[in-house]
């Protein structure tokens, strides 16, 4: 928001700068508390010039002293960022599976039979290692990016197709992709993939 003050187009009416950093507070009360936010108002022109802020001392607050994460563990001989990056692990699996059985109808399980369940289950995990296999090949290429925003980042490049009529009054089928964003140009860079998934499809009915 302060950056935009000194851009074409935003907001720098003061008084709707102010409003606008009030709701912020109202949002985020918790975070607000420990804030004290300060916005400059140029006199002449009645707009805001920069926001400025600053961390208050709350040393009896305990949002300002939140304790400490312990981890217990008998691997000794990993370290604490190895230590800790397996045990968010475990948080980032189950989002993984969550997507999977919502996005991709692996859930509910209506199968009886044993093998079919078994079945069931070996696509899911299927599943699951081609996720990891896509986001190994990421972090190679420094891309950090959790499934979940990944898929968000991916979202706005769709297939479309368009329907039209010919001159000789035949309907035409013309199937596509929407032109891909800079972020999404940089995970298929990363994966090695097309740019445009899929090709150009044109059919007559």
């Amino acid at each position: 928001m302060n950056d935009g003050l000194n851009q074409k187009g935003r907001l720098k009416i003061y008084e709707k700068v102010v409003e606008k950093v009030g709701r912020l507070k109202q949002k985020y009360t918790k975070a607000a508390k420990n804030y004290e936010i300060t916005i400059h108002k140029d006199k002449g022109s009645k707009k805001a010039t920069k926001i400025t802020w600053k961390i208050k001392k709350n040393s009896d607050s305990s949002d300002s002293n939140p304790g400490v994460y312990c981890l217990r563990t008998n691997l000794n001989d990993l370290d604490e960022t190895i230590l800790w990056r397996t045990y968010t692990m475990l948080t980032d699996l189950e989002a993984v599976f969550r997507s999977l059985k919502s996005e991709l109808g692996l859930r509910p399980v209506f199968h009886q039979i044993t093998r079919r369940v078994k079945g069931h289950l070996f696509i899911t995990l299927l599943a699951y290692h081609h996720v990891h296999t896509i986001r190994f090949r990421l972090k190679e290429n420094g891309i950090h990016t959790s499934w979940s925003d990944l898929r968000k980042e991916l979202d706005g490049q769709n297939r479309t197709t368009a329907v039209m009529r010919s001159k000789n009054g035949e309907i035409i089928h013309v199937r596509k992709s929407t032109k891909a964003e800079s972020r999404q140009l940089k995970i298929y860079d990363a994966l090695g993939v097309p740019h445009s998934p899929g090709k150009v499809v044109k059919y007559e009915v």
